[in-house]
């Protein structure tokens, strides 16, 4: 529930101005995926890939995020929604700005998913379901989470919800890494 002193203050410069300023259109990427399915390694090389051809882009990365704005936040259902919901506002104020955000979380949830694309709007909202099950991660497993007892872990003890509808899907189990940012980059490409 929003408090009724706080009023939202209207910028003098407004979104397609930004847009203009930058030559691009805005637009946030969702990375969604287990851990260890390439989301983040996916999402940085196309961020430098963009910066290569003149477009401002950014990544929030969800172990970056939790360092700072969400650092205290656990693992709990709804922890983790607080971690989505947080996030997603940011992302939507990075939009407003003008920026191609890569947000690279595991987003485990439909609903969570769901509720980032309303907020920031489907138009500018770009959802990329990096495939990669939970035995492939696991063997990967570039942060040693999966040898750890780790409570509330995604696809072992707290579910993962594939994507319903998402609009792209990298598969990190069969494709390599290029294959898989070049697919993504040319979905971009085709929105901004």
């Amino acid at each position: 529930m929003m408090d009724e002193n706080i009023i939202w203050q209207p910028a003098k410069v407004d979104h397609q101005e930004r847009c203009e300023r930058l030559g691009q259109k805005s637009l946030v990427v969702w990375l969604t995926g287990l851990s260890g399915s390439g989301k983040s390694t996916i999402a940085m090389e196309v961020e430098k890939r963009l910066f290569a051809m003149g477009k401002i882009a950014y990544v929030l990365d969800g172990d970056n995020v939790r360092h700072g704005i969400n650092a205290g936040l656990g693992f709990t259902k709804e922890e983790r929604t607080e971690n989505i919901r947080r996030v997603t506002e940011v992302a939507k104020l990075f939009e407003d700005a003008g920026l191609i955000t890569l947000v690279s979380f595991i987003t485990p949830f439909q609903e969570m998913r769901d509720k980032a694309k309303e907020k920031i709007g489907a138009d500018r909202f770009l959802e990329v379901y990096v495939k990669a099950d939970f035995e492939v991660c696991a063997s990967r497993d570039p942060k040693g989470l999966y040898k750890k007892d780790i409570k509330n872990f995604t696809g072992k003890e707290s579910p993962y919800e594939i994507p319903n509808n998402p609009d792209i899907i990298l598969d990190t189990e069969n494709d390599d890494v290029e294959t898989c940012v070049t697919q993504l980059l040319d979905a971009i490409l085709k929105k901004i």
